[in-house]
């Protein structure tokens, strides 16, 4: 009913509710026989009637009725009908088609009356009715006939009409809510959405609606092979007051799968699990107490908001579960960032980790001969290669299309949609459903269980056409590709394509409240290089419209069909790829989300060849050297194009080959201690044939060589450079010998001393340090399995367990990785896990490790500080004899840590906020006068030659990476590293010089200089001179520990001028990168094994970027900003700071809150200048960036903010306008008290 269902969100608020048990269980126990089904009603009935429960509604209402009082009785807050199977698609089983109105009728009536008088006796706990709407006993996404996977035995109208009539029911008796439950095929819940859509829109108004589905086994999937987050992706557009699971698995086994639904839920989150996995004569036989303990853990966890049981259940089981939960704070809603959420069998969620979609195009009858050619022979079963190719390739969606004149588009898009489904490697990626029909559009939509993409709408017909397509396109849960197409035709330039975006996205947005982030914007890529005047800015015009669009139209998408730019030059493949290329870096970089492009013939911007690469962008970006015609690039290009057919090919000559004349085993051993790979596979291959088994040679003379390697390491004898490069020769050669393992079936793999899983934790994405642990654990016989960066907690421990791993390791750089390291180590303990857990990275220590992880584990857990100690920390923790021992010292020393931590009373030793704060940084404002900007405002450098960057490399942090430690030059010389130093410097040189040479890397900045006053601990920036309204403010912290007489409690806005003085004072910011094209260099090192070359790679582009930081800096004292024009320091000097000002970094000392990077993006838009974007830890990407203030007062120094109390945590949280919790968890390494439990 409309009054009681305004109230159910409220609860929802207030409370856990309870949900009902199971329906079918409580029906067995009453030993219903035939003549108990049938009543007097249906003596007569032609079919046999037991089993068709929901008839029981009408033939043996009490018995019904019982069961729901029951479990009002046990504390059920809401009784779900005893409709199930109370659907014409169901009932037809019994020949009950025509009965299925009055069964929701009924039933719904009949739960309405006795939670009504429930609610009468007790109008402090409201009852509610939630209205089942089950799956029905066929599936729209799987074929009954295994000889044709085509084939449906039911289609999406005919499913949604049944709904319909049931849903209809159920309000007509009396629901408050409709739960659609059970669900164990996606499509088919669609058509229980789409019909409550409908039968709103008839009624004028709506109830709220539950969804639940169901994974059928520990493979954490539906039956139609969706993972729960891809499930979640395809049914939220119905914005659903709760979804969750429920069935097929009990509390244990489901857990994780309802932990990973509170993870990614906007909405609340509901489960009803069985009464555990049913037993060998299909019984249950988990108690009422065993499972409420469980469910116990579940809500103090904060995963629940509505809990109830399934199969197997009982009133005891509900009122033990009620008991459980009661007084236990519901979950609370989270804020997720909008993205595009689609789905396939697993989700794709477009977000700023994603960069750019691919959508494959091939399997289009208008853009691909081959496909056409099969579609219209009927082979669709060949034209699944297409597909399947693709996504191999890495489509990360794929594009249908079926629209030919001598084609029935329809029936075609339907067969080959059904096909797909049955294919897991294609149908995992979402579908794009492409077609200048709405019908065969329609038709689509009816077929996919994901969240697809429509393809397209547009306002050529008009707005009521537009907004029509559009709402059927919301129905069904599609998000939408909008040409800029309107009644006078498409777009072409960039005024028109952004107007007609502008015009579609406020009709969308506004009228239909379609979301943003579902609007998917097409400007139009048209040919270019074609030889016409007029056409030669179309490239252009596509990039800045799409910069414009991603500026003004939140939230919302660029996409669109890459090849049609290249079209002038088909026939010419290397030209084309060269051309896509280079139109999708630079639209890319302006802000293009995804494009329709072939995965498999996709060039890379650095590899191609640089006078090629030069002619396209002339042409892309309609630019010429030479002469104003738009001509003169277009022909240079065409002149070229006969030329690129092929490629080129190099050598390089070869080392002193005397050691080539050695025994086998020696040059081995040779190869690996010096890390010369270059003969690494005839070797091996010698020595295989010699030992006559490829087991033989890993067990033998590899690993007699790597043992070489880690002795010498171990003594001091080698270091970390060249065991990475050992470890690259070591890869060469077992992945020359895997082949022969795999055809030998060899008895047994080689046993490795231990397997250990590493991870940079979620959030966070450096590598650098955990990638060389790695190396050298492979390089002392342990097994590594590297799960990469931003590593879900989930996805570590599942793949702890599925590995059956020894140890677990875990990296991190940024200080919220902190945080996330002591909620893997709950986790693992909430798990039962028992093996040894490792904390590395740059920001841990033995004091976070002691204080903060290792209480939430009950195992070892061991702080790692470098890699040098990885070793002896993994081999003590797996010897039988050490370990003990070990263990206990470690944990004796943790004690004294946390001890003396305590001892030390930091909150003791700091002062009230008011009293830090009247202590501040004395600085004379009245005889200072605040430098003015000589260039003001923001400004942007693309595209920074490497070689202005190179001299400014601080040397000795580089060697800091390798673990040498020293300072530069010094290291060079020194007695025991300076050999390997130099050896390394000269590597670096040699890699360095390429990188610059070849442009492997580019770098990119963006600086800004703004009017700025200080207003108490925050620095205000304005937009203007006149400095009416604050633009947006800074929040700094303050020391707040107790300082010697004559020294500051510091904090940053110290050191510009206080509002009140009506001093003119300036802020500066930058970001810059020197990491743009690093991900494909170092895949590339990666995939030929040579690890050596990949870590060299990051730990340049970090000193570059570092260097950059230092060059800008420069140029703003000198140039920029001018206060120091006639400075002139050596870069030793520079290093050392001798300058005037400081630029601290958030996330660093004096400011070490790392979210006031979101204020710094939004004042410099970093994302949209440089390519760096931040991730939800707010770490930088690419991971070669620096970023932060600029601050010119002579006194300006760095300091460490260091431990704060509650009271400037709670200040700082009101300022910035978040709540406490949450700004505690940021400052967590900063808090001197430990925060409250939430």
């Amino acid at each position: 009913m409309k009054d009681l269902a305004s109230r159910f969100p409220a609860l929802l608020a207030e409370r856990i509710l309870i949900l009902d048990g199971a329906m079918g269980t409580m029906i067995q126990r009453h030993g219903l026989g035939e003549a108990d089904y049938r009543g007097e009603r249906f003596a007569d009935w032609p079919r046999d009637l037991k089993g068709n429960n929901d008839l029981l509604t009408l033939t043996k209402p009490e018995v019904i009725a019982g069961i729901h009082q029951a479990y009002l009785d046990a504390g059920a807050d809401i009784l779900e009908t005893n409709t199930f199977n109370a659907n014409r698609v169901s009932m037809a089983d019994y020949g009950m088609e025509d009965l299925s109105r009055e069964l929701n009728v009924a039933a719904a009536r009949l739960a309405r009356g006795l939670a009504d008088a429930a609610t009468a006796a007790d109008p402090a706990k409201p009852r509610f009715v939630a209205g089942v709407l089950g799956p029905t006993n066929r599936t729209l996404s799987i074929s009954p006939d295994v000889n044709d996977p085509g084939f449906r035995n039911l289609d999406f109208p005919t499913l949604v009409a049944a709904y319909v009539e049931a849903a209809e029911g159920l309000i007509e008796g009396g629901a408050d809510l409709l739960l659609i439950e059970t669900i164990f095929d996606t499509l088919n819940a669609k058509a229980a959405i789409l019909a409550c859509e409908e039968v709103f829109d008839r009624q004028g108004w709506r109830l709220p609606v539950m969804i639940s589905g169901t994974i059928t086994d520990q493979s954490g999937r539906t039956l139609t092979g969706q993972t729960t987050e891809a499930f979640y992706n395809s049914l939220r557009h119905v914005r659903p007051i709760a979804i969750g699971l429920n069935c097929a698995l009990g509390p244990f086994e489901l857990r994780q799968y309802v932990a990973e639904m509170a993870r990614i839920s906007e909405t609340h989150v509901s489960a009803h699990p069985n009464a555990g996995l049913p037993n060998e004569m299909g019984g249950y036989d988990l108690g009422p107490a065993e499972m409420a303990r469980e469910i116990a853990e579940w809500a103090e966890a904060g995963l629940l908001n509505i809990v109830g049981g399934c199969c197997g259940t009982t009133p005891d089981h509900i009122r033990a579960i009620a008991t459980a939960v009661a007084g236990k704070r519901p979950r609370r809603l989270p804020s997720i960032p909008p993205a595009c959420r689609l789905s396939g069998l697993e989700p794709l969620n477009i977000d700023k980790a994603l960069n750019f979609v691919n959508v494959g195009e091939r399997a289009n009858v208008t853009g691909s001969a081959k496909f056409k050619r099969l579609i219209l022979e009927g082979q669709f079963e060949e034209a699944l290669d297409v597909c399947r190719v693709q996504v191999e390739n890495g489509a990360q969606v794929i594009d249908i299309n079926m629209d030919e004149a001598m084609l029935d588009g329809v029936a075609a898009m339907r067969r080959f949609l059904n096909l797909c489904a049955s294919e897991p490697d294609i149908a995992r990626v979402p579908f794009m459903i492409d077609s200048s029909k709405w019908e065969i559009i329609a038709t689509g939509l009816q077929c996919v269980q994901g969240k697809p993409i429509v393809n397209s709408i547009s306002l050529k017909e008009g707005e009521a056409a537009f907004l029509e397509h559009a709402r059927l396109c919301r129905r069904h849960g599609a998000a939408v590709i909008v040409m800029a197409f309107d009644e006078q035709g498409q777009a072409d330039t960039q005024a028109r394509k952004v107007a007609i975006c502008t015009r579609a996205y406020r009709l969308l947005t506004e009228t239909l409240d379609f979301p943003a982030e579902d609007i998917i914007f097409d400007p139009n890529i048209f040919a270019i290089a074609t030889g016409i005047e007029e056409h030669a800015n179309y490239g252009v015009d596509f990039i800045e419209a799409t910069r414009e669009i991603k500026a003004t139209l939140p939230h919302a998408l660029v996409s669109g069909g890459v090849s049609n730019v290249s079209f002038s030059f088909r026939g010419n493949d290397p030209v084309r790829e060269a051309i896509h290329a280079v139109f999708l870096y630079h639209a890319v970089r302006a802000g293009m989300d995804m494009g329709i492009v072939n995965a498999g013939q996709l060039a890379i911007y650095d590899e191609i060849d640089p006078e090629l690469r030069e002619a396209v962008e002339d042409v892309v970006l309609n630019r010429t050297s030479v002469s104003p015609s738009p001509l003169d690039a277009t022909e240079r290009l065409i002149e070229l194009a006969g030329r690129f057919k092929g490629g080129a090919v190099g050598g390089a000559a070869g080392p002193d080959l005397a050691w080539r004349d050695w025994p086998v085993e020696q040059r081995l051993a040779q190869a690996l201690i010096k890390g010369n790979a270059e003969f690494v596979e005839a070797d091996t291959e010698e020595a295989r044939q010699a030992l006559g088994a490829p087991l033989k040679v890993i067990e033998g003379p590899l690993m007699a060589g790597m043992n070489q390697v880690g002795d010498l390491f171990g003594a001091g004898k080698m270091f970390l450079p060249q065991v990475v490069k050992s470890a690259r020769v070591m890869k060469k050669a077992v992945a020359y010998l895997q082949p022969f393992l795999e055809a030998e079936k060899a008895g047994g793999e080689h046993q490795a001393a231990g397997k250990v899983l590493m991870a940079t934790v979620k959030g966070d994405v450096h590598d650098i340090g955990k990638n060389i642990v790695g190396v050298v654990l492979q390089c002392n016989n342990y097994e590594v399995i590297d799960l990469g960066v931003m590593v879900p907690t989930e996805t570590i421990l599942r793949a702890a367990r599925d590995h059956q791993v020894d140890v677990i390791g875990l990296s991190g750089l940024i200080t919220p990785s902190l945080e996330e390291m002591v909620l893997v180590a709950a986790e693992m303990q909430r798990q039962g896990f028992t093996i040894p857990l490792l904390i590395g990275g740059a920001t841990t220590s033995k004091a976070h490790t002691a204080v903060k992880i290792a209480p939430k584990y009950d195992q070892p857990v061991i702080y790692v500080p470098d890699a040098s100690r990885a070793v002896g920390v993994v081999s003590n923790l797996l010897s039988a004899e050490l370990k003990g021992p070990y263990v206990q010292a470690i944990a004796a020393d943790y004690v004294g840590v946390r001890e003396r931590r305590a001892a030390a009373g930091e909150a003791k030793d700091l002062i009230p906020l008011a009293e830090a704060r009247a202590n501040p940084v004395a600085i004379d404002w009245d005889h200072y006068q605040p430098p003015a900007p000589r260039e003001p405002g923001l400004q942007v450098f693309a595209d920074i030659p490497l070689s202005e960057i190179t001299p400014y490399i601080d040397w000795t942090f580089f060697f800091h990476a390798w673990e040498l430690k020293g300072r530069f030059p010094q290291i060079l010389d020194d007695p025991e590293k300076g050999e390997e130093a130099r050896k390394l410097f000269d590597d670096a040189h040699e890699m360095l010089e390429r990188i610059v040479r070849e442009r492997w890397l580019r770098a990119a900045a963006v600086i800004g200089l703004f009017p700025a006053n200080a207003v108490g601990d925050d620095i205000q920036v304005f937009a203007t001179e006149e400095r009416f309204e604050p633009w947006i403010s800074f929040h700094n912290l303050r020391k707040q520990g107790r300082q010697p007489a004559g020294k500051a409690n510091d904090c940053l806005s110290d050191f510009i001028a206080p509002f009140h003085t009506g001093l003119n004072d300036y802020l500066g910011a930058f970001a810059c990168t020197a990491g743009i094209g690093i991900d494909e260099r170092v895949a590339a090192f990666e995939a030929d094994h040579d690890d050596y070359s990949a870590l060299m790679l990051k730990a340049l582009a970090d000193r570059l970027a570092e260097a950059l930081a230092e060059l800008l800096h420069l140029r703003v004292r000198q140039r920029h900003w001018g206060y120091a024009a006639d400075e002139d320091l050596s870069n030793q000097e520079l290093i050392a700071e001798g300058y005037q000002g400081i630029r601290p970094a958030m996330g660093y000392p004096a400011c070490p809150d790392h979210t006031e990077k979101d204020l710094l993006w939004q004042l410099l838009e970093v994302e949209r200048h440089t390519g760096i974007w931040l991730t939800e830890s707010k770490a930088m990407v690419p991971t070669a960036a620096v970023s932060g203030l600029y601050f010119s007062h002579p006194e300006a120094r760095y300091f460490s903010v260091g431990k704060v109390g509650r009271d400037q945590v709670a200040d700082y949280a009101e300022r910035k306008g978040l709540p406490l919790a949450e700004m505690e968890r940021w400052l967590a390494p900063n808090l001197a008290y430990e925060p409250e439990a939430n």
